[in-house]
């Protein structure tokens, strides 16, 4: 009887033993689950970590993806950083891999948003657009100024011409070869990597407008000359619909002899010498410098700024006219001549009188 009785107690305690250690064990299943779907609440719950309404973080090239996720955990950026990368990797995948670049984050995101900004590169862009007929040192402060790199660093590879060596081999530098259009880099994009972008872009839009224009002509005129005379066609038309016209003249004036007598040419011979104070007198046309076209005849030794593609579609499709001078009008638009004769008269009643008439009333 005794006996029995032990052994009901024994069975007893061992059966309570057993549901105590399902009780551990299923506490311990539950634990890793709980934790689990804390995790993955975390990881979607938007976070905010900063004061303020954004935050610029930037990841640096070569950066980890370990390194990057930290970084953006003491900025504020992320919760959890360790959470963080155990989601890149398996939940959006072993390929997707955070890009270098300077990131700007406003107000509180899930774990997935900023991600997938870090893994599209979605950087901060900085936009600066090029007008035409900027020299290579207007290209070279705008960029500055914009904040995208060094101005000395910017001048230095532009006065380089290697990039450019199979078009131009006279090149002396990138003057003419920096397209001008609208551009977009990532701030902190190297220097070397924006003025290729420029010459690219020249490069892509000389091949898709101009060469075909060359040769339905039968051209015999090289890139360089081309890209002179274009560079002095933009510095002279205001009105779009006489760039063919100055075109015209110029190449006119290159067939019969003629010197170019192109002031634009003057003020880049004078900001070379660095005699160029804003003013062109009278004196300076006799400024001895092979870009005078005043003083040397022909096309100078090479463009006098970036022309637009409107421009080199001119120089390389001139209009066929039998003019040989223009004068302007003072409003943009200029007057055309065929004679010497006809020219004088025309500065006559453009120039000296119109000038004479504004001063007469006081303007």
């Amino acid at each position: 009887m005794a006996q029995a009785k032990g052994r009901k107690r024994k069975e007893k305690g061992s059966a309570g033993r057993v549901f105590r250690g399902c009780l551990v064990l299923l506490a311990l299943l539950l634990v890793p689950a709980g934790m689990a779907a804390w995790s993955w609440w975390k990881l979607q719950r938007p976070f905010q970590g900063y004061a303020g309404a954004e935050k610029i973080v930037s990841i640096d090239p070569g950066m980890g993806a370990g390194q990057a996720l930290a970084r953006l955990q003491a900025e504020g950026v992320l919760a959890d950083a360790k959470m963080s990368r155990f989601y890149l990797l398996y939940v959006m995948g072993g390929r997707a891999t955070i890009q270098a670049g300077q990131y700007r984050f406003r107000g509180p995101l899930t774990t997935e948003q900023v991600l997938h900004k870090l893994t599209h590169g979605d950087v901060i862009n900085q936009s600066v657009t090029l007008v035409e007929g900027l020299t290579l040192e207007e290209t070279a402060d705008r960029f500055a100024e914009a904040g995208l790199g060094r101005r000395e660093v910017f001048l230095d590879l532009m006065r380089s011409p290697e990039v450019i060596a199979d078009l131009d081999p006279d090149a002396q530098d990138l003057e003419g070869y920096l397209f001008p259009e609208t551009y977009s880099f990532a701030l902190k994009t190297d220097e070397k990597t924006v003025v290729s972008t420029l010459v690219k872009t020249f490069r892509e839009r000389f091949d898709q407008k101009v060469k075909p224009l060359l040769a339905s002509a039968g051209s015999s005129r090289s890139l360089r000359q081309v890209l002179t005379l274009a560079s002095i066609v933009e510095k002279e038309a205001r009105v779009p619909a006489e760039r063919p016209l100055i075109a015209g003249v110029y190449s006119n004036r290159l067939r019969h002899g003629i010197g170019l007598a192109a002031d634009p040419t003057v003020i880049f011979a004078m900001k070379k010498l660095g005699l160029w104070d804003g003013n062109i007198r009278r004196t300076d046309l006799r400024v001895d410098s092979p870009y005078n076209t005043y003083r040397y005849a022909g096309l100078p030794p090479g463009p006098i700024c970036s022309p637009g593609l409107a421009s080199l579609m001119a120089a390389a499709d001139p209009a066929d006219v039998p003019y040989l001078y223009f004068v302007s009008r003072n409003d943009g638009t200029h007057v055309f001549a065929s004679t010497l004769q006809e020219h004088n008269r025309n500065v006559e009643i453009w120039q000296r009188r119109y000038w004479r008439e504004r001063r007469a009333r006081g303007q």
